[in-house]
């Protein structure tokens, strides 16, 4: 697949202009979906394209949880007062050095606004809580904690507040809801739309975008744009090469998330034009070990029988945090009545890697070091018995000490255990949406959003359930708003 980027054609090779439009929107996704919609609405001509048959993109494949905040409609009902600031500190803090504060900045302080927006379209939620520790509401309750957010160390530096929105329908069904009102809000402004047709490249005038070159019918076709062309085709999960050249260390996941277009193609687009590129080598990762939630009373140790993780985090986290361990194995150990129902409840698809009737023949059983993982649970258990988790501070609700029987679960990557991946890097763009190139200047007429620009999340070990499609929608809204606004010479 191709891993160079796309060239742009001059205006002046241009053999016939087919159609010309004010703003362009490269993928029908969330985040182009919000794009178009949001430069119509500002009186402009939009046309979408995407190389799929049908509006959705990688959005209409996901919950659609949004994470938002501030203080929703919904946090509100739910008696959660939460702030700005309280939003933009965690985004902040979770973020690490890799954070965007303009733009996290900007999200936090247009969460409500767009929670109110989106609901304007037709989204719908419920203003009630789904409470239970589960990577996604299985009932059409209206907000749920999504993140780390009560963990260590993120509930000592702000207020913990749940902001996953989930829309109101039962199940893991929110994707194709949210692009379904999408869709239906695109088709009532009349914005023209054409499927199965690929982007092939930018038209390009004295470094002005100016146009983008399709294919559509098994024809090329030249289409001049008076305002901007907005990039939203998605990230490049799927482009193996460009995993490979950027973000390695996600190859040894084993189920990459995303639709069949995630192929970097609005990246490579945008790197023709002398686009620069940010946090292409980061991804989030996923080690969805709850439900049931009493898996998170276990511990996750290392080859050295060592623990790494506080395991009341969020998934992601815990994903993150397995692929930085020296090499060898994974574990989950746990009592026997926490593995309760997992067999039948858990998406993480770890076997048992064994059993024990002590911690001496579990050890012996998985061929760790002799002495350490009986240690790892002393030490543990000593911490659980008194409420507190000195190491790694687990929150007491879920400090219980291990005693056998036990079982271990085997979660090393590469030998079953479920560990979905996508991308996080994309083009840099400002606050706006404007792409900048290498020497930070804004490229005129390029404009990016969603997963194939570098946005709010940044980093695994920081991620947030909602973070995307909460980020995809409110960049592809700001980008479509900015292209309508920009000033022609």
């Amino acid at each position: 697949m191709n891993t160079e980027p796309y060239q742009p054609l001059p205006a002046a090779a241009v053999p016939q202009w087919h159609d010309h439009y004010d703003v362009i929107v490269v993928g029908f996704g969330g985040a182009g979906a919000c794009a178009a919609i949001s430069a119509a609405d500002a009186g402009c001509s939009v046309l979408i394209c995407d190389v799929a048959s049908a509006a959705g993109g990688s959005t209409a494949l996901s919950s659609a949880e949004l994470y938002l905040g501030g203080g929703t409609r919904v946090q509100k009902a739910c008696g959660y007062d939460d702030s700005v600031e309280s939003m933009y500190r965690y985004l902040m803090e979770s973020n690490g050095e890799q954070a965007d504060p303009d733009k996290i900045r900007a999200y936090c302080e247009g969460s409500v606004d767009h929670f109110n927006w989106l609901v304007d379209l037709g989204v719908p939620f419920n203003d009630t809580e789904f409470k239970a520790r589960a990577i996604v509401a299985t009932t059409d309750d209206g907000l749920l904690y999504t993140g780390s957010e009560k963990a260590w160390p993120y509930a000592n530096q702000s207020l913990p507040a749940p902001r996953g929105h989930n829309l109101a329908v039962k199940g893991d069904h929110g994707g194709p809801l949210f692009m379904q009102i999408l869709a239906a809000a695109v088709a009532e402004r009349n914005i023209e739309t054409r499927f199965d047709t690929r982007a092939l490249r930018l038209i390009e005038e004295a470094g002005v975008v100016v146009g983008l070159v399709i294919r559509s019918d098994m024809q090329e076709r030249y289409i001049g744009c008076r305002r901007g062309v907005i990039l939203s085709a998605g990230g490049f999960v799927m482009n193996r090469g460009m995993v490979e050249h950027y973000a390695p260390a996600l190859l040894r996941c084993n189920l990459p998330i995303g639709n069949a277009g995630d192929t970097g193609s609005g990246i490579l687009m945008g790197q023709g034009m002398g686009a620069a590129v940010s946090n292409m080598h980061e991804g989030f990762v996923s080690l969805p070990f709850y439900p049931p939630s009493s898996l998170t009373y276990g511990i996750f140790v290392n080859a050295q029988g060592q623990r790494f993780i506080n395991e009341d985090c969020y998934h992601g986290r815990v994903g993150a945090h397995v692929l930085r361990q020296p090499e060898g194995p994974i574990y989950l150990i746990l009592n026997v009545e926490d593995y309760g129902n997992y067999e039948t409840r858990s998406y993480l698809g770890a076997s048992v890697a064994a059993t024990g009737e002590s911690v001496a023949e579990l050890t012996a059983e998985l061929g760790l070091p002799d002495g350490q993982l009986e240690q790892t649970i002393a030490r543990y258990n000593a911490g659980a018995e008194s409420g507190e988790d000195p190491q790694l501070h687990k929150a007491r609700e879920w400090l219980k000490p291990l005693t056998a029987p036990l079982v271990a679960l085997d979660c090393t990557p590469g030998r079953g255990v479920n560990m979905p991946y996508f991308t996080l890097g994309g083009l840099t763009t400002t606050v706006t949406g404007e792409v900048l190139s290498d020497a930070g200047a804004v490229i005129p007429g390029l404009y990016a959003a969603g997963r194939t620009a570098c946005g709010v999340p940044r980093r695994g070990d920081g991620y947030a359930s909602g973070i995307s499609v909460g980020d995809a929608s409110f960049s592809g809204r700001i980008a479509g708003a900015a292209a309508a606004a920009r000033k022609l010479s």
